[in-house]
């Protein structure tokens, strides 16, 4: 592509987070399975495309937040041993499959789920060693990939009460993003595109540059934006905020009108985990023999028929399909771009933001249209330049200053989905909970020893309770019985500590056993709750 003769350029940024699912109490733990779905469904099948792309001398960019605490999953041992157990399981089914559908309509599929998980395996424990956080900084050390962060646990930072809670997430995150990647974070994905006038202050002081807003936190700023939602905006702090751009959000997203509803590409509700003879699928269910999806299905979405109409699956047909859509999308876009350049009078940038458990979880093919994309971005075209919100500000450093307003990316747009009668009760814990670990951060500025790691402890769970993921899940209801146990849990275990801290009589056994379930965070340092050290971050960040 020649360099400066595009009209425009095209941001994708997808936002890869899961809450820290870790239970060393169970030997097999169903939200677990969370977790090890992404890995062999969105997160490892990203890393293939992007090694093929990279063998192919093919370029491309993409931004990704990876969350502090899928991070610190991704590098834990005891999710590491696990999630082999999990995908070497799938592969000796995909095998057994194979064999079981050698003469009928369903060989090409179960074909397909061999290599694989085949694949996962290989690129996994040969590529990365059971670390695929390399993987990831071998592409952004490339300049292909910015991995951007996130709150410590995804917290919503607007219905936290004490500034404290705020600094404590970025500072969190920051401090553990530098542990993983070897330099502090250029971007932040603020959890839920969640934004509240005057908190971006924390993100200058941790040496963040850029964070994500949903399209009306621009629309809706004061003084208007010039360019809509085609250039990003200074807040007043100097930090910059790029906006969500919804006519290509609709395109993948919509329910009616997205490509990830058409009727070839596989269908999410069937699964083998049902299909299956029941003693045959057995020995890949969890302990409890309940029957469960498994993540192998052989259907596609055919229409709106009941699942036990759905048509077989056609691995090659969902691909041309896949390509199609990336072709579609692609000339979609270079018409928005050559028009907006002309209205606008400077070159545009789309930025395309979507949750990356969209494509390959949900949207099987996502992989591969992303792939397809790249190709036909790079290869096919002239009009639009593939760019980070990084390279963007290095190339436009001049951009309109307004004060963007409060925002997030949810239903209607605000809090609603964080705090309604569903959740309510539970910030009257959450904010007793910060105070009391602001209180003991200050009234022990020095501690040691078994203190030290007791209020280092309490921190932790300070920041599991803040999870946004809990509040959502008991709003749309599909695992309120788990994110309310984990909320509680949470709160139980840092009341516990914090009345051993204030009666000066911790016990180490118990402070060990929590520790051991809550590892998040090994270096975590309880002091970022002090008032002092929030106020020195501000202080510092508005000079």
């Amino acid at each position: 592509m020649m360099e400066n003769k595009e009209k425009g350029y095209f941001a994708l940024v997808l936002h890869a987070h899961l809450p820290f699912i870790r239970h060393p109490e169970y030997d097999d733990f169903l939200e677990e399975d969370w977790y090890f779905e992404a890995m062999c469904e969105t997160y490892l099948p990203l890393l293939d495309i992007y090694e093929r792309l990279t063998g192919e001398n093919t370029d491309f960019r993409v931004t990704m937040s990876l969350t502090p605490p899928l991070c610190n999953m991704m590098t834990d041992d005891l999710l590491r041993e696990r999630f082999r157990r999990y995908y070497n399981q799938r592969l000796e089914l995909a095998e057994k499959e194979v064999v079981r559908n050698r003469n009928t309509q369903f060989y090409e599929v179960a074909k397909m789920y061999e290599r694989k998980f085949r694949r996962i395996r290989e690129l996994y424990e040969d590529y990365y060693h059971g670390n695929i956080l390399d993987g990831f900084k071998k592409f952004q050390d490339m300049g292909k990939l910015e991995i951007i962060t996130c709150g410590a646990t995804h917290g919503f930072l607007p219905l936290e009460i004490r500034k404290e809670a705020v600094y404590a997430q970025i500072k969190i995150a920051a401090d553990d993003y530098k542990l993983r990647f070897g330099r502090g974070p250029r971007g932040i994905w603020l959890a839920e595109c969640a934004y509240n006038p005057g908190d971006e202050i924390y993100l200058k002081a941790n040496g963040i540059r850029y964070f994500f807003l949903e399209t009306h936190g621009i629309i809706y700023g004061s003084p208007r934006p010039r360019y809509g939602v085609y250039a990003p905006v200074y807040c007043p702090s100097g930090v910059a905020a790029f906006s969500r751009d919804m006519e290509s959000a609709h395109q993948v997203w919509s329910a009616e009108m997205g490509y990830p509803g058409d009727r070839r590409y596989r269908e999410f509700y069937r699964d083998l985990g049902y299909d299956l003879e029941y003693d045959y699928v057995k020995p890949y269910l969890h302990q409890d023999g309940v029957r469960r999806n498994i993540g192998m299905k052989y259907y596609k979405i055919t229409g709106k028929v009941g699942l036990n109409e759905k048509a077989p699956y056609n691995p090659g047909e969902a691909r041309e399909m896949a390509a199609s859509h990336a072709g579609n999308f692609m000339f979609n876009r270079e018409r928005q771009i050559e028009h907006l350049n002309g209205f606008l009078g400077r070159k545009p940038i789309v930025v395309s933001m979507y949750d990356a458990e969209l494509y390959g979880h949900w949207w099987y093919e996502g992989p591969d249209f992303l792939e397809f994309l790249f190709k036909k971005l790079h290869y096919d075209q002239k009009t639009v330049k593939m760019i980070t919100p990084s390279e963007y500000l290095e190339r436009h450093p001049d951009n309109q200053m307004i004060q963007p307003s409060m925002s997030s990316w949810g239903d209607k747009g605000y809090n609603e989905v964080w705090l309604n009668a569903s959740n309510d009760w539970m910030y009257r814990h959450l904010h007793k909970a910060v105070e009391r670990m602001v209180d003991m951060s200050n009234r022990f500025p020095n501690a040691d020893g078994i203190l030290k790691r007791a209020l280092n402890q309490c921190a932790r769970e300070v920041v599991l309770g803040m999870s946004s993921d809990w509040a959502f899940l008991m709003t749309v209801g599909t695992a309120k019985t788990y994110s309310t146990k984990r909320f509680i849990e949470h709160t139980n275990r840092f009341i516990g500590l914090y009345e051993q801290i204030m009666g000066n009589r911790i016990e180490e056994r118990y402070l060990a056993d929590i520790e051991w379930r809550d590892n998040i965070f090994s270096h975590v340092d309880y002091r970022v709750f002090s008032t002092g050290a929030q106020e020195r971050a501000a202080a510092a960040a508005r000079q």
